[in-house]
């Protein structure tokens, strides 16, 4: 069988109320190209799956979870299953606007780019709680990672599937997604595209992701800059703590020579539980992400479970 040119990956859920439309705007900005849809239903508790398979064409395949796993685990599943040349990612809010596609995919065509970003050229959200934290997380990212785009959170995307389908995405790492395409080599630009107000449904965001993204932060550029060599970090924050302890010590020894009473000072061993506590934790859950990631690749194993797989007619 030919593969399509373009493989089009929807996250879905609860999104009842979307489905319709979102494929019906779906299938017109495509119908000029080689393509096919994949939905991932990512745990519902609504009516999707009905809507889905109510109206999805023969060019539709709808993965159906068989809990609520998150968006990066329904991003890899989707792309897992893409038979595509190229792969398009996008939420199923009606956010995203599918007839961005044709024209993202031609550039990466034509630029022979691995990666063409979406930017929510102007974005209609709401500032306090989408738009403020979105810029504050998007600044940090860009400058800790020296990967320049200027909008992670957009879903709405378009890869090379070679790129697509080797960056190995675990957790809650999709806003982090160009930085590990550029980690596989990518070539990357950004195009503004449409974004629409959230019609129906209710959005899952909120201030409590941008927390995560700065834990997510920390794993990242661990893998960035420091997965083949974990020693450069470990061993200078050892010898660093190891010198300030020899230092204390040293101080301490000179004034116990002095007559001074040095036992019982708690400020110096509170200050030392906070210190060598906290490069435990970050350490700790480094190694904890490794061990994951070494126990699904090295046996093939999946970070999700696949329901049933349903074929539009």
């Amino acid at each position: 069988m030919t593969k399509p040119l373009i493989s089009v990956v929807i996250t879905v859920y609860n999104e009842e109320e979307n489905i319709k439309p979102l494929l019906d705007a779906t299938y017109e900005a495509l119908k000029d190209i080689d393509y096919e849809v994949i939905l991932i239903e990512d745990g519902s508790t609504d009516g999707t799956v009905a809507e889905v398979k109510k109206y999805a064409d023969s060019r539709t395949k709808l993965i159906i979870f068989n809990k609520n796993y998150g968006q990066t685990t329904a991003l890899a599943a989707g792309i897992d299953m893409a038979q595509g040349q190229y792969i398009a990612t996008m939420d199923g809010d009606l956010q995203n606007d599918p007839t961005d596609i044709p024209a993202m995919l031609q550039k990466a065509i034509d630029e022979d780019w691995g990666v063409v970003a979406g930017r929510r050229a102007n974005r209609k959200d709401g500032f306090v709680l989408r738009k403020f934290p979105s810029k504050i997380a998007n600044y940090i990212i860009r400058h800790s990672t020296k990967v320049y785009l200027n909008d992670y959170g957009c879903s709405l995307r378009v890869y090379k599937a070679e790129i697509a389908q080797n960056m190995g995405l675990y957790g809650e790492l999709h806003r982090f997604i160009p930085v590990l395409a550029k980690q596989e080599g990518a070539s990357m630009t950004e195009v503004d595209v449409k974004h629409h107000p959230r019609i129906h449904g209710t959005s899952k965001y909120g201030l409590s992701r941008t927390f995560k993204v700065m834990a997510d932060l920390i794993l990242m550029l661990f893998f960035q800059k420091y997965f083949q060599r974990p020693i450069h970090i470990f061993g200078t924050l050892g010898l660093f703590s190891f010198l300030i302890g020899v230092l204390i010590n040293f101080y301490l020894l000179v004034e116990k020579l002095m007559g001074a009473d040095i036992w019982g000072r708690p400020i110096l061993l509170l200050g030392f539980i906070f210190l060598l506590g906290g490069i435990q934790l970050i350490t700790t859950g480094i190694i904890a992400e490794i061990i994951i990631r070494t126990y699904f690749e090295s046996q093939d194993k999946k970070t999700y479970k696949i329901k049933a797989v349903y074929q539009g007619e």
